[in-house]
């Protein structure tokens, strides 16, 4: 998948060859300026920053079921009481 800013840089190459010659440079100021306030308006995060924080909530996700295992042997052990109403 590529990332933003090489989507980013491939249409801003496309638009710049196109309007190489032409006098419609404000055009393509306009463009650029549109473009890179679309996307930075989108929050994007890096792919090494989405990785860390998958890693993150993998590292989470087993410590949990870890704990929420260690609970259900010490429930276990508990004494079982009854209650009378």
């Amino acid at each position: 998948m590529k990332q933003p800013n090489d989507v980013f840089n491939d249409i801003q190459s496309k638009v710049s060859d196109l309007l190489k010659n032409s006098p419609a440079r404000d055009v393509e100021r306009n463009v650029r300026a549109m473009l890179s306030q679309g996307f930075s308006k989108l929050e994007l995060v890096t792919r090494e920053e989405f990785d860390a924080q998958a890693q993150v909530l993998a590292r989470t996700r087993a410590r949990l079921e870890e704990l929420e295992r260690r609970v259900a042997e010490l429930e276990q052990k508990l004494p079982v009481t009854g209650q009378s109403s």
